[in-house]
């Protein structure tokens, strides 16, 4: 079943004055199902970040529609969108986007603070295990400033998490790890979709994307190619991705 559903999307931007036009997106359509892990890869200025930024209804689009769990967003009035991103869509970001002043537990706690619905006890029997499963729970009375890049980016992963949305939306997670970061958020990652998470992520890197299960291409605004895991190893799926950008490249076909 298709948790998001994309279709015929159109994102135009105009200059103050109407003088220029740029299509940032052309009749993007694609769906990602229930439990998927999808990548999407493009070069900078492809409009992937458009793309992501109208999926998390930070953006609307010029025309098109996207629904989430069969409910389009676009119907959703402008008062109740930041309610209801918080609760059907978690967010990871290249920056961390976490709270030097908070600990890492009430960062983690914050989209649940922020919902009302739970007391303390409630939120600590969401936090502790997540923290738990995500190698984190020994930092959790430390602030942000005192833990390393992989450890900030895990919190940040979990407080994506804690609120059990139906849609995880990561923005280039790896961009500000070291490798060997990277390579333990990349299966924090995999465990979670394991689980049954849906999951999203923009990246430039092929080595990233060969963690997905499904890679998706987009160039100049429009989706041209994808990719399927299937039986793959990541090794193979690395290849695979490499071989097709070389193709695009080189101006030939991707097969």
């Amino acid at each position: 079943m298709a948790i998001l559903t994309v279709n015929n999307l159109k994102k135009v931007y105009t200059t103050r004055f109407g003088g220029n036009r740029v299509e940032a997106l052309q009749d993007i359509t694609f769906s990602v199902e229930q439990g998927e892990f999808v990548a999407i890869m493009g070069e900078s200025g492809s409009g992937k970040t458009t793309l992501l930024n109208i999926l998390a209804a930070l953006d609307a689009p010029t025309s098109g529609e996207v629904l989430l769990d069969k409910e389009p967003m676009g119907n959703i009035p402008e008062k109740q969108l930041a309610a209801f991103r918080r609760d059907n869509l978690g967010f990871v970001f290249q920056d961390f986007n976490l709270l030097d002043t908070f600990s890492i537990r009430d960062n983690i706690c914050l989209p649940l603070v922020l919902a009302g619905k739970m007391s303390h006890q409630e939120m600590a029997l969401r936090v502790e295990p997540l923290a738990q499963k995500l190698g984190i729970a020994a930092i959790l009375d430390k602030y942000p400033y005192e833990v390393s890049g992989g450890e900030k980016q895990r919190s940040a992963v979990a407080r994506a998490l804690v609120a059990g949305p139906k849609l995880l939306l990561a923005d280039e997670p790896t961009g500000a790890l070291d490798s060997k970061s990277t390579d333990s958020l990349l299966r924090v990652l995999e465990d979670v979709n394991r689980q049954g998470q849906t999951i999203l992520m923009v990246t430039h890197s092929i080595r990233v994307a060969s963690h997905a299960t499904r890679v998706l291409f987009i160039r100049d605004g429009r989706i041209f190619h994808q990719i399927y895991r299937g039986d793959k190893k990541d090794r193979d799926l690395y290849q695979t991705i490499m071989d097709a950008q070389g193709a695009v490249l080189n101006g030939g076909a991707v097969q």
